[in-house]
């Protein structure tokens, strides 16, 4: 007898009049907005702009879709281009599918373009964006309840999630809910990333590589889980050896990095530095007072000089006369 279970939402779309609100598209919009807010406000911390991180975001969340999307079409494309499918469904963004691997990919090349725009350096601004972005990937994974997709093995365990769901080759029962376990890794990801950039002052794109690592560290035992159609390669999943190369290069470049560009920047953003530096250099309104007051008091003193000295001129003139 079941006791408790996670159940799935009978319908992923939710209709305010005639305009449908998609759960999985609402998901991803929250978790773009808690990235770019949490964003901006470590990149002010480390002495940038406000405003920056969301300008160089209008590049990168757009190129991230992209990537996401394209990463999915092209690694399960059967779904889309195998006998009996409609490719145009390729399009349908809102019905699920999107490959973090990507998105990735792709939203860093468009952060590196708002960079290059902005005068900013990438591997700073990834360090302030990385823990938004894993938590922008905690919230974005609920998308896949409301689509009663993505989930793991037939399961009886309290917290099994109910899949109702018989299209697309679902089978009505109870499974390992993944994406509730990898929204909450990331969750963990972000808050080890935010702890460790706080003791060990992460600079130089560190603290970006801790997140991909720890994220993949995490990714390979919840692809493990799954049991939706996938390609293998020796027995393993293809997202499985992609969490596995990735976390590879992450730590070797959190290695070499450190090794050749040891510390912080010290300068994020040189717009800032420089209105900072302007700032310190004008005088304040009480040294503008004081000094209008000194020139006043020289002035009058001057003024005085000058008519005692006009004076005794008076004077000296009216003595020649009497002598």
């Amino acid at each position: 007898m079941e006791l408790a279970y996670i159940p799935s939402p009978s319908s992923g779309v939710l209709y305010l009049g005639p305009v449908p609100l998609r759960g999985y598209a609402f998901c991803i919009i929250i978790g773009v907005f808690v990235a770019v807010w949490l964003g901006n406000k470590r990149w002010v911390a480390r002495g940038g702009r406000a405003g920056t991180v969301a300008d160089i975001a209008v590049w990168a969340v757009p190129f991230g879709l992209l990537g996401g999307r394209l990463y999915h079409v092209i690694t399960d494309y059967q779904l889309y281009f195998s006998e009996g499918r409609d490719w145009v469904d390729a399009f349908k963004i809102w019905e699920g599918g999107l490959g973090i691997w990507g998105a990735i990919a792709f939203g860093a090349l468009g952060a590196w373009i708002g960079c290059r725009r902005r005068g900013v350096p990438l591997p700073a601004y990834a360090d302030a964006v990385a823990p938004g972005i894993a938590f922008a990937q905690a919230i974005g994974r609920w998308g896949n309840w409301f689509n009663q997709e993505l989930y793991g093995r037939s399961t009886d365990v309290p917290w099994a999630l109910e899949i109702t769901s018989s299209g697309d080759g679902r089978v009505p029962g109870t499974y390992h809910p993944t994406f509730l376990y990898e929204s909450l890794w990331c969750i963990g990801v972000a808050l080890l990333v935010i702890w460790a950039d706080r003791r060990f002052k992460l600079g130089h794109g560190r603290a970006f590589a801790l997140y991909v690592a720890a994220y993949c560290a995490g990714r390979f035992w919840i692809e493990y889980m799954r049991v939706d159609e996938a390609h293998h390669i020796l027995g393993l999943r293809l997202n499985n050896w992609t969490s596995i190369l990735v976390f590879l290069l992450a730590v070797l470049y959190i290695v070499v990095s450190a090794r050749k560009r040891p510390g912080r920047e010290e300068v994020v953003e040189h717009a800032a530095a420089e209105a900072e530096a302007g700032e310190k250099d004008a005088p304040s309104v009480e040294e503008d007072a004081s000094g209008a007051e000194g020139d006043s008091d020289s002035s009058e003193s001057s003024d005085s000089d000058d008519s005692s000295g006009s004076e005794g001129a008076k004077d000296g003139a009216g003595a020649a006369k009497k002598s």
